[in-house]
């Protein structure tokens, strides 16, 4: 409350606006897509049994304690965090489920053993690393502190799958690790600490980035040292493209660099640099190496003799679906290869439709979307580049699966976020949430309640102004 006085017999009083935390509507949602995640459950059960699952509320029950725990949590820790991220990677998650519910069905795997009770068991273990980073984490600004850390554990992650003893290799790219018999995929969270270490050397050098250079054609070029940066990244993509054959990460990598590049210094010509060294790249591996020559060939022409059916059953799977799809449970995901990890996408495209899958991009543009807001209303430059990152990160990964099963470029073999099978993806994914949550709540907080709080001004005086 505050006091104004005017010229009068009596003083005027200011009411100050009342922010509302949000946390009501976030449990309505969340409760909303749990409901969702139960239909869908419900309709595979009917269509493939003809019968409804006995096991409904035990399989969805469990998986509703893990949203809501994180809830509690956000009501514990950050109780001004945007309130509809949460619902929307729930559903997300929750569709996924049944997804690979369904493909298990098809393939006679039982509800205990197959796929599916896996990644419930992901969800479980990523919705709890997600909590955890929220109680541990009280202020993002605390990170920038490991922005050199972060990259060394960014590069020393990207490298892990090279080692002779622990790396492995599937379907021709050595991206996982094996350890005691269960596989990871160490560059997914090694996006996560390359995201950490852009916005930490990015916020120290924008104003050399951004307002040094020449001028040529319109376009405002930097110094030849200040361009060593983005070389760099040019050539650790390129290596992962040559050592572990995989297009993919290459290009989410330098995307998330180039991206975060110009977020810091809004300069057009880092996304033309960017993108022509990436093309020059991809040409260059495409002259040298067969596996990029292969999906080349199958992108041009995915029913060419010969050659892998992938892309081609892919294709035909969508256009089995139509406008309206076939029905949960009553199409023929399962023909596809790798239905439940590369080729999600094309089994929900199957059997809920266009209609279906565009609501299920709708959702991922809704969940980017939040994310920039967060980056637009966070107050200092980290948080701003660090929530840029984490949407765009998961904006481009479903651009280049989406853009791969539809031939708008060629296949790779990245992930659909929080849908496809796969552990380490959803840890990754759900981190990103959490660290999208932590920076909306320093964002939408009132500033009377983060001068109570020690540890962020502990942050803001290592941080802010920087």
């Amino acid at each position: 409350m505050s006091t104004a006085t005017r010229s009068g017999p009596s003083p005027v009083t200011i009411s100050s606006l009342k922010v509302r935390s949000g946390r009501t509507l976030e449990l309505l949602l969340v409760l909303f897509a749990i409901g969702i995640v139960a239909l869908a459950y419900v309709n595979v059960g009917l269509a493939t049994a003809d019968a409804l699952p006995t096991d409904v509320w035990w399989h969805v029950g469990i998986f509703a304690v893990f949203p809501l725990a994180l809830h509690v949590v956000l009501r514990w820790r950050a109780k001004y965090a945007d309130p509809l991220l949460l619902p929307l990677a729930t559903l997300l998650n929750g569709l996924g489920l049944v997804m690979i519910h369904r493909i298990d069905l098809s393939m006679g795997l039982e509800a205990t053993s197959g796929v599916a009770s896996r990644q419930l068991m992901w969800t479980g273990l990523a919705v709890g690393m997600a909590a955890a980073v929220l109680i541990v984490l009280r202020d993002h600004r605390l990170l920038r502190n490991f922005t050199y850390i972060a990259m060394a554990v960014g590069f020393l992650l990207l490298l892990m799958p090279m080692l002779p003893v622990i790396g492995h290799e599937e379907n021709g790219s050595r991206l996982w690790i094996r350890v005691a018999g269960m596989s990871f995929q160490p560059g997914e969270l090694a996006k996560i600490a390359l995201a950490i270490f852009f916005a930490g050397y990015l916020v120290s050098t924008r104003d050399a980035l951004s307002l040094v250079g020449r001028r040529i054609l319109g376009l405002q070029f930097p110094r030849a040292r200040d361009l060593g940066p983005i070389l760099v990244a040019w050539m650790l993509s390129v290596m992962i493209l040559v050592l572990q054959r995989d297009l993919g990460s290459s290009l989410l990598f330098f995307g998330l660099f180039v991206a975060m590049l110009y977020v810091a210094t809004e300069r057009t010509s880092w996304i033309v640099i960017g993108l022509s060294l990436f093309v020059g790249g991809a040409v260059l591996a495409w002259r040298v190496f067969s596996h990029v020559q292969t999906r080349v060939t199958l992108w041009l022409d995915p029913f060419a003799e010969g050659q892998s059916d992938q892309v081609a059953k892919g294709l035909m799977g969508l256009g089995h679906g139509g406008i309206f799809g076939t029905g949960l449970g009553q199409g023929f995901p399962y023909i596809t290869y790798f239905p439940a990890s590369d080729y999600v996408i094309a089994s929900f495209g199957e059997e809920l439709g266009m209609i279906g899958l565009f609501a299920i991009l709708a959702l991922y543009a809704l969940f980017v979307e939040r994310g920039l807001r967060a980056a637009i209303g966070a107050r200092d430059g980290f948080g701003k580049l660090l929530a840029a990152g984490m949407a765009f990160t998961v904006a481009l990964q479903v651009f280049v699966i989406v853009g791969g099963i539809t031939r708008v470029i060629p296949l790779t073999g990245l992930t659909t976020p929080f849908l496809s099978s796969g552990g380490s993806s959803l840890l990754a994914n759900w981190i990103i949430v959490a660290l999208l949550l932590r920076i909306s709540d320093h964002a939408r907080r009132p500033v009377s309640e983060r001068r109570q709080d020690p540890t962020v001004d502990l942050a803001e005086g290592r941080a802010v102004g920087r």
